[in-house]
């Protein structure tokens, strides 16, 4: 049986009121609040010479990346074509792997040893975050994009396959039990059940990563990667802040681009029975 919280235990008590369960409230929320605040203030946040500095830096950085510096065009762009090629290649190739890795890590379907053998890996791919990774692929097989698309593939199957194993594991015990009544073995299980009833969540978390790798992508050039990050890495470098203001323009507009397009997909494709 599991333990009731304490807001569920003042609920069911015939004396509560909701001036109690606004106390209860009010008292949780300004303990967060108080942990923030000395977090917080541990970090410098509440530093005035600091914050007055700071304030002042980005002043001047604001006033020397106006106006962009639209010169840079044709060769942004070539790099930003090469950054979502390596998002959208990263993340296919990790989904490749990440579905599998997510039906071997689904308790509902596999052996407990194979579960946890499953999540001690993934856990461990997840553990490194995509710029380290971009670091040992570009040890690995050389400066360019190549490094940064194995990079995102890598990062990508370890954080799928998680949200895989949970997402099949949420499927109706009683649908899976029927069916392996008539005989049927973890194989059929998988691809006739689990993934009939969890194609939409897999594909709208698909979209989600191809969205977070495209962000994430433009980054990775800063270790040689490949992408627009070489040119990002290089103007910043460089101190030139105008065609740092014109490469970042063009990644929001890549970025709100493909929030819009899968929306409409979701809209479209995932959200329709």
């Amino acid at each position: 049986m599991n333990a009731e919280s304490p807001r569920q235990t003042l609920e069911r008590s015939p004396r509560a009121s909701p001036q109690v369960l606004l106390n209860h409230d009010l008292l949780i929320a300004a303990g967060v609040l108080g942990v923030l605040v000395l977090l917080l203030g541990q970090l410098g946040l509440f530093d005035p010479a600091r914050l007055s500095k700071g304030a002042s830096n980005l002043l001047l950085f604001a006033r020397e990346t106006f106006p962009p510096d639209t010169e840079i065009l044709p060769q942004a762009l070539a790099a930003l074509w090469e950054t979502i090629h390596m998002a959208l290649a990263g993340s296919l190739l990790g989904f490749i792997f990440a579905v599998p890795l997510g039906f071997l890590g689904a308790r509902n379907l596999m052996p407990r040893v194979v579960v946890y053998a499953t999540r001690v890996f993934v856990g461990a791919i997840r553990t490194v975050p995509s710029l380290l990774w971009a670091v040992i692929f570009v040890i690995t097989v050389g400066l360019g994009p190549l490094a940064g698309t194995l990079a995102l593939a890598v990062y990508t199957a370890g954080y799928l396959a998680k949200l895989y194993a949970e997402t099949f594991e949420a499927v109706d015990p009683e649908i899976l039990e029927a069916v392996s009544a008539l005989g049927a073995r973890p194989w059929h299980l998988a691809r006739f059940v689990m993934w009939h009833e969890s194609a939409n969540s897999v594909w709208s978390q698909l979209l989600f990563m191809i969205e977070y790798n495209i962000r994430a992508s433009a980054i990775l050039g800063f270790v040689g990667a490949g992408g627009i990050g070489l040119l990002l890495n290089l103007y910043i470098n460089t101190l030139t802040y105008q065609r740092v203001a014109m490469v970042l323009i063009l990644i929001l507009i890549v970025v709100l681009a493909m929030d819009v397009l899968s929306r409409m997909v979701r809209k479209r494709f995932l959200l329709t029975k």
